[in-house]
């Protein structure tokens, strides 16, 4: 009577015997290779979290006054919208920001359209000094991705400002450039300081200046006419584009003669009053801690939504080569002060470079307990279950990003439990030689699945809660509870059809050897109670099978270390943090004085601590920022540190050398700042 097979060893004969095994094998790990090359790369997750602040400016309120009459007012219009999570806000003088954000999964565009609707429903309500407001949506892709600080020791901020005006322009151009912004140097302003004297002696008033300069400074359509068969088009266009125009405008007439602009007032074309001070301080790993602070202005360039970092990044370097001759005279000099392209693409190397190492040290274990045939089956494993892993992140969406990673790394020593209970099964059977090759893999594969499959469930089912966290780090945390159980289910499903496969190709030859032989794989007629592994195993488990105490011993001293375990998160003997540190290529320190302190003072005291900072060995370069913010991160988009505009407000970004270029990370070296910088740090 012939053996009913079971569904598991039926379908895995199916792969043994026919050319389905070969082929997936060869799709996994083409569709994981190019999954890895054209999956976008960004070192923060895609964060679509509906968020949209309503800035409300207000000339002359103080903060109370703001707070009071606008802030106030504002959030209860905003608490009234439907699908609204949480609304902060944040009161200063002048101006009033309101956030709203919506819960997730709520439309991004019709939740702006909701909120600007509500707004203009109770615009009677809005306070007579209230000038205007705008709604401005919050996305992840409002981060630069890259910027390039431009330095010159000769040329003054407003020179610098202006190259980088138009260097900004050109960057734009590049395919999939995002929103850019340019931080430091004062722009260029046409000044007009009216004598007052003068006009009055003319018989004019400020009103005629205004409505003079507003005229020659607007553009309109005067009308059309007809001329014979063609339409033609007045346009009167703005006719003072510089000083020496402005000076020629006609403000009225007195005693007969036209009263010029230049008659009555003093009219300036340079630079604006500084608003802000940037200064490049050389850093120690350059060899220029001695060297003298450099006039800056920062440029920083984002990129579009889904597009890729990496190639973003490297196109506008390109450009910005190519466009050095042409732009940047000799005296100004760039340097690159955050590449968030190179750290994408650098993390996806340590992923390659981890998986590497983990299958090496598999390779090794596995040849040193079973043989190097073994060990070649598992370590194929490994990639064929990444390859699929990355090819289902693609089709879903997502990018490569830094909790991506983290997902595909902690997933290492997961993934390959699966092969190494098959191989080793397979590997056992095999050496009983007591039934066919094919047989003896099918039994073997049969006798491990049901383990196989509830250990793997019980790894999916731990991380699929991942999926129910709400507000901003649902999102964030989404990469991590897909790709953990996607990488544990391409795992159960390579155990199912390539690991039995490989191993009968690599393996039949056990089955086939001479009683006492060694059939060329260096085990022979093994008996595996005579295994240096098998007797140390039986030492350890005979006392707590034979003897009661020694059980309850075990099992006391299991309940004990369980319980220390716990206990250290409670009495904080070990940081509990959602994510570990990253080693990061640059630090942030936010600096504020007192209210009222003028911009000069705050230039000198965060000039004064980057020359502290730039001293220490790690330390590239310092990048001093006064009276306005430098250009955000993904903490700074969070905690609206772009909003940090005030003469009193000062900040530092500190780049260091590429991690595997210095001893100690990123965290180390922030707690070393802290130290050095004293109570200005706090």
């Amino acid at each position: 009577m012939a053996e009913t097979k079971s569904l598991t060893q039926r379908l895995v004969e199916v792969f043994l015997t026919g050319n389905l095994a070969p082929l997936l094998l060869l799709l996994s790990l083409v569709a994981g290779s190019v999954s890895l090359l054209v999956t976008p790369r960004e070192e923060d997750p895609q964060i679509v979290v509906p968020m949209a602040e309503v800035v409300v400016d207000a000339p002359g309120a103080s903060a109370e006054e703001v707070e009071r009459q606008i802030t106030i007012p504002v959030e209860r219009i905003v608490q009234g919208l439907s699908g609204i999570e949480n609304v902060y806000s944040m009161s200063r003088r002048g101006q009033a920001v309101v956030t709203a954000r919506f819960f997730v999964g709520e439309d991004v565009e019709d939740s702006l359209v909701k909120l600007q609707s509500a707004l203009q429903q109770h615009a009677d309500e809005v306070p007579p000094q209230v000038r205007g407001w705008r709604v401005e949506p919050v996305s992840i892709d409002d981060v630069p991705i890259l910027a390039i600080t431009l330095h010159s020791r000769t040329q003054d901020d407003h020179g610098l400002r202006r190259i980088g005006e138009e260097l900004l322009a050109r960057l734009q151009q590049v395919r999939d450039a995002g929103p850019a912004t340019i931080h430091g140097g004062r722009p260029r302003r046409v000044t007009v300081t009216v004598d007052g004297t003068a006009l009055a002696s003319r018989n004019l008033s400020f009103a005629a200046v205004e409505s003079a300069l507003a005229a020659v400074t607007t553009a309109t359509t005067a009308g059309t006419g007809q001329r014979g068969d063609r339409t033609i088009t007045v346009e009167a266009k703005a006719a003072a584009p510089d000083a020496e125009a402005l000076r020629e405008v006609v403000l009225g007439t007195f005693v007969g003669q036209p009263v010029l602009l230049g008659e009555v007032a003093s009219v300036a074309d340079g630079p604006a009053e500084p608003a802000s001070y940037v200064f490049l301080h050389p850093g120690a790993a350059r060899g220029a801690a001695a060297a003298p602070a450099e006039n800056a202005v920062t440029i920083a360039v984002a990129k579009r939504r889904g597009a890729n970092a990496v190639g973003v990044a490297e196109q506008l370097q390109e450009r910005l080569h190519a466009l050095r001759s042409d732009l940047l005279p000799d005296d100004v000099s760039w340097t690159i002060t955050r590449d968030s392209g190179h750290t994408a693409d650098g993390k996806v190397d340590e992923l390659l470079e981890g998986l590497w190492v983990a299958i090496a040290i598999v390779v090794v274990l596995i040849t040193m307990m079973l043989g190097w045939r073994e060990a070649v089956v598992v370590a194929l494993a490994v990639p064929i279950t990444f390859g699929l892993t990355l090819l289902v992140n693609h089709l879903f969406g997502y990018t490569i990003n830094r909790v991506t990673l983290f997902a595909l790394i902690l997933s290492l020593g997961l993934v390959v439990d699966d092969p190494i209970v098959d191989v080793e099964n397979i590997h056992r059977h095999l050496l009983r030689r007591d039934r066919s090759p094919l047989q003896a893999v099918l039994d073997a594969v049969d006798e491990v699945r049901p383990p196989v499959i509830v250990a793997t469930l019980a790894v999916v089912l731990s991380f699929l809660p991942l999926f129910f966290i709400t507000g901003m780090m649902g999102p964030y945390m989404r990469p991590m509870a897909l790709n953990v159980p996607i990488a544990m289910l391409m795992s159960m499903v390579v155990a199912f059809t390539l690991t039995p496969w490989m191993s009968h190709l690599a393996l039949k030859k056990l089955a086939q050897a001479p009683a006492g032989g060694h059939g060329g794989h260096g085990h022979g007629d093994h008996d595996e109670q005579d295994t240096f592994v098998h007797r140390a195993y039986a030492a350890i488990v005979r006392p707590l099978l034979q003897r009661p105490l020694w059980r309850w011993a075990a099992f006391g001293g299991t309940a004990v270390l369980f319980a220390g375990a716990l206990s250290l998160g409670a009495l904080r003997a070990v940081p509990l943090k959602m994510l570990p540190f990253d080693n990061k290529t640059e630090l942030q320190v936010l600096v504020d004085l007192d209210e009222g302190t003028s911009l000069e003072r705050t230039a000198a005291l965060v000039s004064d601590l980057a020359e502290r900072v730039r001293g220490l060995p790690e330390v590239t370069e310092v990048t001093s920022y006064a009276g306005a913010p430098s250009p955000m991160d993904f903490n700074g988009l969070v905690r609206k540190y772009y909003l940090r505009h005030a003469p009193e407000l000062g900040e530092l970004r500190v780049g260091l050398l590429p991690k595997h270029d210095r001893a100690h990370q990123s965290h180390q070296i922030a707690l070393r700042v802290r130290e050095l910088l004293g109570p200005a740090a706090a």
